[in-house]
C-alpha cells in the first residue's frame, strides 16, 4: 500500500507540473517530434541550390596596349539610369539609349523599403520617390562600343562560358548566390569569373582579372499571388530584362546598390513562362560585387554563342 500510495503522488505531481505548462524530459520522444515540426522545410519540394550558365567576356582598359576597349577603367560617376533603353533589340541584347544617362542621388523605394528602378516607381503602389540629376560627362562612350560589352568580338574581347550557382536557404523558397568582397578578409574577394583564363590580364597588385561583362538568360513560370521576386546587389552596371523588358537598371561604375523587381509589377498571367536576362559588367577596379536574391525557380534558357564554342 505504501508503495502504491507514494507511485501515486509521484504522478499526481507530474500532471501537475505539465498542466502548468512545463516541459519534461522524462518524454525526450514527444520534445523530438516538436523540435523536427518546428524545423520542417515548407519547401523541400524544391531543390537545394539552382545552377545557371552563362557567357563571361574578358576586356582590357582603356590604356591597354592591344586591344583596349574605351568603356573600361574610364567613367566612373556613380550610379546612372537611363543609359539603356527599355527593351533588348532583335538579337536579345540591351541598346545604348543615353552615353550619359541620369545620377541616382536618393534611391526610389517600394511599400517594403526596397530600392526599385525609377522608372517602374508607382505612388499607386505605396512607392517612395527619389531623385535623379542630369550627368554632366558619359558614362559610356558610344553606341559603337558598347555593343561589343555583350557580344563577341576579337579585337575587343574573349568570351567563355561560366557557371553561377544559388542556394536555396534552410526552410525557404529564397535562392542566394553571393560572390562579394569581403574586407575583413586578406586580399580582394569576389565575383572575377576571368580569372586565370581569356586575355589573362591579371592585375598583380590587385590579384585579379578585371575588366569583364557576363550575360545570363534564364526562364521562370510565374505563379500570380506567390511573391515571386529578384533582387540584384552589386556592381558595376546591372541590367535585368523580363520578356525583354529592362526591370533593374543599375547603370554606371559605382560601389554595390541594390535593386528589387516584384514580379506581381509586371501584369504577368498566371502559368506564363518567361525569360529573365541579367546583364553585368566589371569596369573598374577594384571591388567587383555579385549578389543574386530570388524567389523564383530559374533555369538555364539558350547560351549565347562564344569563343569557346566554336573550339
Amino acid at each position: 500500500m505504501k508503495g502504491n500510495s507514494m507511485k501515486q503522488t509521484i504522478l499526481t505531481a507530474l500532471g501537475l507540473i505539465t498542466a502548468a505548462g512545463f516541459t519534461l524530459a522524462l518524454i525526450p520522444q514527444k520534445a523530438d517530434a516538436r523540435a523536427a515540426a518546428v524545423m520542417a522545410d515548407d519547401f523541400e519540394n524544391l531543390p537545394m541550390s539552382i545552377e545557371l550558365t552563362g557567357v563571361v567576356r574578358d576586356f582590357k582598359a582603356y590604356n591597354s596596349s592591344s586591344n583596349a576597349h574605351p568603356d573600361f577603367q574610364q567613367y566612373n560617376r556613380g550610379h546612372t539610369v537611363g543609359l539603356v533603353e527599355s527593351y533588348l533589340d532583335d538579337d536579345g541584347k540591351p541598346v545604348l539609349k543615353d552615353t550619359r544617362g541620369q545620377r541616382v542621388s536618393s534611391q526610389f523605394r517600394d511599400s517594403d523599403g526596397n530600392n526599385i528602378n525609377p522608372a517602374m516607381y508607382s505612388p499607386e503602389l505605396g512607392d517612395s520617390a527619389g531623385s535623379l540629376n542630369s550627368q554632366s560627362g558619359k558614362s559610356i562612350t558610344s553606341a559603337e562600343s558598347f555593343r561589343v560589352w555583350f557580344r563577341d568580338d576579337p579585337n575587343y574581347n574573349l568570351s567563355d562560358i561560366h557557371s553561377i550557382v544559388l542556394e536555396r536557404q534552410p526552410g525557404t523558397n529564397k535562392y542566394v548566390f553571393h560572390q562579394h568582397d569581403d574586407r575583413s578578409q586578406d586580399g580582394i574577394q569576389g565575383f572575377f569569373p576571368a580569372d586565370g583564363k581569356l586575355w589573362n590580364d591579371h592585375n598583380h597588385n590587385l590579384g585579379h582579372n578585371y575588366f569583364l561583362t557576363f550575360e545570363l538568360e534564364t526562364e521562370f513560370v510565374y505563379q500570380s499571388g506567390q511573391d515571386q521576386t529578384f533582387t540584384f546587389v552589386g556592381d558595376d552596371d546591372v541590367w535585368v530584362f523580363v520578356n525583354g523588358e529592362l526591370v533593374i537598371d543599375l547603370g554606371g561604375v559605382h560601389g554595390a546598390v541594390s535593386q528589387t523587381i516584384d514580379l506581381a509589377r509586371l501584369g504577368l498571367d498566371d502559368g506564363q513562362r518567361c525569360t529573365l536576362t541579367l546583364f553585368f559588367a566589371e569596369r573598374h577596379t577594384t571591388r567587383s560585387n555579385f549578389r543574386v536574391e530570388t524567389t523564383l525557380n530559374l533555369r538555364t534558357a539558350e547560351l549565347p554563342n562564344t569563343f569557346n564554342l566554336y573550339d
